[in-house]
């Protein structure tokens, strides 16, 4: 069973190379060799290589540079998955393709259900919802994961740019009223690795699934653990957690508008898996543990 992965380089991308190989040969792929805004070189692509699966790990994530560049964030997310989910189709290939918690409006008390009805607010949840649609439109076999607030110990994210402001600032401010679950894309590849093996199994049905660490935060209680970690851990910053001031949204204007509950249920995949996500605080703890235990300065 041959493997074709898109988006090598990615957090979560980065961290599948190691959990697919069990699974077969791995193709892996990156900006540099497929650009997915040229719907013709992924055609080629897949042509080429054959796969019996297709990760795909690649996406426009530039939320708020999205909002006057919705066409190339359009031609990544949507008609780079649709030209996938095509040749899915037509060769009997299994898809797997990750969304994002940006295809809801925040609006919803709870944490969402997988089958809750999306209202993106934004261009990149709007193009992310519409790479949904061009699955389900194919037919083809796909299992899409949904996820949110994605980090590693690799590549930029939230938490590296908090240590290192953190560093560098006397005063540091961090949204409050935006909640979710941070997910490590170490805990992606992994649950993507057994879910695919399930699939293998006719144990999990194709469908969309959500794939989040259990329990939720703000952005502001993540900021805070993770610079009384790294201090914990013998980094030296200007400022403790406790310094750090709670904001609301409307004090911090982007270009894009955020969920304010980004929370979602992943129960089903749990259930269909016979496995328990773990809370969000273990890997994020790994992670600063893993950056900062090794070279504190």
């Amino acid at each position: 069973m041959t493997t074709l992965l898109f988006g090598k380089n990615g957090q979560v991308g980065t961290e599948l190379q190691r959990t697919l190989l069990p699974h077969g040969p791995v193709v892996a792929k990156g900006s540099e060799s497929v650009d997915l805004a040229q719907r013709n070189a992924v055609s080629e692509c897949l042509e080429a290589v054959r796969p019996d699966v297709i990760v795909n790990a690649a996406a426009y994530t530039a939320v708020d540079k999205a909002e006057s560049e919705e066409e190339l964030a359009r031609a990544i997310n949507a008609d780079a998955v649709r030209a996938m989910a095509d040749y899915a189709a037509r060769n009997d290939a299994l898809l797997i393709h990750y969304s994002t918690d940006y295809v809801f409006d925040g609006d919803k008390d709870g944490a969402y259900l997988p089958d809750d009805s999306p209202n993106p607010q934004s261009a990149y949840g709007r193009t992310k919802l519409e790479g949904e649609e061009a699955i389900l439109g194919s037919g083809c076999n796909h299992l899409v994961f949904r996820t949110s607030w994605v980090y590693s110990a690799n590549g930029h994210n939230f938490i590296k740019t908090m240590l290192r402001l953190a560093a560098e600032r006397d005063e540091l401010k961090v949204v409050a009223d935006q909640v979710g679950a941070p997910t490590s894309a170490e805990l992606i590849a992994d649950v993507t690795s057994i879910a695919l093996a399930g699939y293998r199994k006719g144990h999990l049905p194709i469908g969309t699934y959500h794939l989040t660490a259990n329990g939720a935060t703000s952005w502001h209680g993540l900021a805070c653990r993770a610079i009384d970690r790294a201090i914990d851990n013998g980094r030296k910053l200007k400022l403790r957690g406790a310094d750090v001031q709670a904001i609301g949204t409307d004090d911090f204007p982007t270009p894009a508008a955020r969920p304010s509950n980004s929370r979602m249920d992943s129960s089903s995949l749990e259930q269909a898996l016979s496995l328990e996500l773990p809370d969000w605080t273990i890997h994020v703890d790994r992670m600063i543990d893993q950056i900062t235990k090794a070279n504190a300065s």
